[in-house]
């Protein structure tokens, strides 16, 4: 079933063909520090990543996305939440239509300008199909983007290339990247049991959030905006407003390493 964002085919749709999309472990949430619980049993986390796994950039119409070769452990998460390692497969974008929203996750009633995804899945399954289906399967790594006067060098590499996938459907080669770049000085997190954000939203997520955004710039995020969510024969319409809303919390618990 084709999925987006818009009214007709947007996150209030999704559960009419993505039963998931109801479930009580879904993600986004709001993380609000009344409800949070440090928890001092929860070690840092570790990323060891090989620039050389960096494979392609693209548009989907949906996001920007960095894709990585994810046939061995080559580029790897551990430690923090994890009961073992994790491998990078992709990575990704949400935001919004202006500065002032478009991140997945809030906090404290703060959204922000965007949310960067970086995607793992767990090796003792047979693939990443699979992964999706057990609790265990998936961890992501989520960093805030914050709009600021001095904005990250390192979202250059990612924002240099965004001229070529203009439409949906265009990618380009993205040798030699190392994500871990892109991190927040803080390690400092939040976790907790949630979905995919993006159907069939299945509830197989470990959430690693960070406490600390990284900087961008008004340029840099107006520069994701200028992607199109239709291919080159298609209207131009802006891929803009990616985000999916805050989901119930319901009875979970969400832990801080801080």
């Amino acid at each position: 079933y084709p999925w987006g964002y818009d009214s007709d085919n947007g996150p209030d749709q999704w559960h009419k063909n993505y039963p998931f999309a109801k479930g009580r472990h879904q993600s986004p949430i709001e993380i609000n520090n009344k409800e949070v619980h440090y928890d001092s049993s929860l070690l840092p986390w570790f990323a060891s990543y090989d620039p050389g796994a960096a494979k392609t950039i693209l548009n989907n119409g949906k996001t920007c996305r960095v894709v990585f070769d994810d046939s061995f452990d080559r580029s790897v998460l551990r430690g923090g939440p994890l009961p073992g390692v994790y491998r990078l497969r992709q990575l990704h974008f949400h935001w919004g239509s202006s500065d002032d929203h478009g991140s997945e996750h809030v906090v404290n009633g703060v959204r922000y300008a965007g949310e960067l995804h970086l995607l793992h899945w767990n090796p003792k399954y047979s693939n990443y199909l699979d992964a999706k289906r057990r609790t265990d399967g998936i961890a992501v790594l989520a960093i805030f983007l914050q709009v600021g006067e001095t904005p990250k060098p390192e979202m250059k590499r990612i924002l240099e290339e965004i001229n070529a996938l203009d439409a949906k459907g265009k990618n380009a080669p993205f040798p030699n990247f190392d994500p871990s770049i892109l991190f927040p000085k803080s390690h400092d997190y939040w976790t907790y049991h949630g979905s995919v954000t993006t159907p069939p939203c299945e509830e197989c997520v470990t959430w690693i959030i960070l406490r600390e955004p990284i900087i961008v710039s008004s340029d840099q995020m107006a520069k994701l905006r200028s992607l199109s969510k239709n291919a080159e024969n298609e209207p131009d319409h802006p891929l803009v407003d990616n985000w999916r809303p805050t989901q119930p919390r319901y009875f979970r618990m969400v832990s801080a390493s801080f």
